[in-house]
This record gives structure tokens, sequence and C-alpha cells, in this order.
């Protein structure tokens, strides 16, 4: 048997382009090439893929992991039958289709758990949706970290071609991002960088950290938490030989990073980073949460309903987040 990693893919909130995405995802011969793929959920949200992107696959049904024959030609596909498309309005939120996606993934991190998946890999799901449908969280990163019994420092990745970021902060009201900038959850995102950079591949990556302040603080014109925090904290980590640049004013560092100075940028706050990433490469963009004991991706953009069912979603940020999660998921089984 073929000791690829499995990966387990999630067809997104049926409401949105997920199943479109995935579909497009799973007739792309490359992706099994990388990985065994098993689709976990209702094979009436893929067959709602299939026929908004006309393509048809050959799906081999099971209803235990353990039945999966992988010698088997075509899709290999977990039925949780939980989820009916008939009764759920698309291009719009829903908040019985959000209590569903959060149960398919709560069933995927179990099969991870359980030593039967590698991974998960996700297509794109409505945050509101999610928190409505009764998964209480800010986000499916804290949702994640619950149900892997996470205590510490973990955090939301983003990807692009030319660079990815790790956040010191993420979503919170940026009144309490400033009082959170501080030196235990900087070295937290620096060091879950230079972990996730390496599991790509990069065995001495570059790491440039944003300041938080602008102009750098300006020397404590324009406030003093690169003096008295951020500073101190890189300056301490280099000399425990935890390779780092910065701080620098954040309207510059991504012009380094953009030129190719760093593979990651260490941000402070949620849209220093991201208006960044969304404008140099949205459809491509991958979101990776990081520092947990399961791995977990998905595209960086959302269910865009303006287009759902008229089959033209791109499916280039659904295949980098299947690529990125592929080759994490390599790298574990290989160490």
């Amino acid at each position: 048997m073929s000791q690829k990693p499995i990966i387990g893919l999630m067809l997104g909130d049926v409401t949105g382009i997920g199943p479109e995405v995935a579909v497009k995802l799973l007739a792309d011969s490359s992706a099994h090439e990388q990985a065994r793929i098993l689709v976990v959920g209702d094979l009436r949200v893929l067959e709602v893929g299939m026929s908004d992107s006309k393509i048809q696959l050959t799906v081999n049904v099971v209803e235990n992991v353990d039945e999966i024959d992988w010698s088997k030609p075509g899709i290999q596909m977990l039925d949780l039958k939980n989820i009916d498309p008939a009764v759920i309005p698309r291009g719009e939120t829903s908040i019985e289709s959000g209590r569903l996606t959060g149960e398919t993934l709560k069933v995927m991190t179990d099969l991870v758990h359980d030593g039967k998946i590698d991974a998960v890999c996700f297509a794109p799901l409505n945050k509101g949706a999610l928190n409505k449908g009764g998964w209480k969280y800010r986000d499916e990163h804290e949702m994640f970290a619950k149900w892997n019994g996470h205590e510490g420092y973990y955090g939301e990745v983003n990807l692009i071609k030319l660079f990815c970021t790790f956040r010191v902060t993420s979503h919170v009201s940026l009144r309490q991002a400033v009082d959170l900038v501080i030196p235990e959850r900087i070295e937290g995102a620096l060091r879950l960088a230079h972990e996730t950079m390496r599991g790509l591949g990069k065995a001495n990556p570059r790491i440039g950290v944003a300041a938080l302040n602008p102009h750098n603080g300006e020397g404590g014109l324009f406030g003093s938490e690169e003096i008295e925090i951020i500073r101190p904290t890189l300056e301490r980590l280099r000399q425990e030989n935890l390779p780092c640049e910065g701080p620098f004013p954040s309207d510059t560092v991504f012009l380094k990073a953009r030129a190719g100075d760093f593979d990651a940028v260490v941000i402070m706050y949620h849209d220093q980073g991201q208006i960044a990433t969304k404008l140099l490469g949205f459809s491509e963009g991958v979101t990776l949460t990081g520092g947990l004991k399961t791995l977990y991706t998905t595209p960086s953009h959302g269910t865009a309903y303006d287009i759902v069912g008229k089959g033209v979603a791109n499916v280039g940020a659904m295949k980098r987040a299947f690529d990125v999660i592929a080759n994490l998921a390599t790298a574990r089984k290989n160490q």
C-alpha cells in the first residue's frame, strides 16, 4: 500500500462554491499523485458539486473508513448522510448548514485522532453560519484548538506563492490587538513560522517581522511598542538561534517580501497582513491553522454566494490548499 498521507477532504458549506471547487480539485490527477484523498461528507453534496462543475466522478462510497479499498479506481468517500441539499437554500447563509459543516469537521478531526486520516483540507465555509449553528467560537481556528485539547500558542497562517504571514494577534478588535502584542505571542508566531516553513521545504527560512506602529514608531514619536516590546523580543530570540529580521514598517516589509528578501512575515494584527496577501494572491491564498497536532488548510477566500451554481469558481486556491497540506502531512510522516 502507498505510504502517501491520507488527506480528508471536506466539501465546504453546501450554500457556497465549496462543492464545486472540491470536485474540480478531485478531477485533477496531480492531487492524487501527492496523497490519498478521502472525501468526508454527504454524497448528495458531492453530486451538487458535480452538477455545478459539470464534471462527473466515479465515486466509491463506504460507511466506515476501514472498508476503503484504495486499489479501486475512482474517488473514495465516507458518506455521513447528514446533509440534504434539497432542504438548504443556496447562495445565502444557512444556520442549519453551518451546524452540519461543523459536525462534519468534528468527525474528520476525530478520524485524525484515531489515526484513520492524516490531515483535513476543507473547501470554503461561512464563519457566521458556523457560529450561529451552535459552534460558539470566534473562528474555526479556536474551534480546532479546543477539539485538539491545545494549550499555548496557535495561529492562523496565510500563504500565497510570494510569501507567508504569521499572526501575533488575529480575530480580535484592533483595540484589543494592541494590548495582545506581548513577547510570548511574538515568540509563538516566530517559532510557528520557522516550523511551518521548514515543513514546506525551506530549511533556513528568512523571516521578517512587521512593526506595530506607523514608521516603526518613528523612534517613539508614534508609539513605544517597537522599543519596549518588539525589538527586545527579537534580539533575545536571535540570541537563542531563532533567525529573524526587523521590526520593519508594515508599509515596506511586504515590498521586501515580494522582492524575495523574506519567505515569511510575522504580522502584529489581522488586516496588516491580510490586505497584502489578498491584494497579491487572492485566487491562490491558503489559510492554515498552525501549531496544533492536527493539520487543517482551506482556501483563504469565502463562499462566494454571487457565483454559486454558475460553474465559474476558480479552483486555484483550493488546489494550493491541498498542495500545502499534502506537503506538510508528508513531512510529518517522514519525521
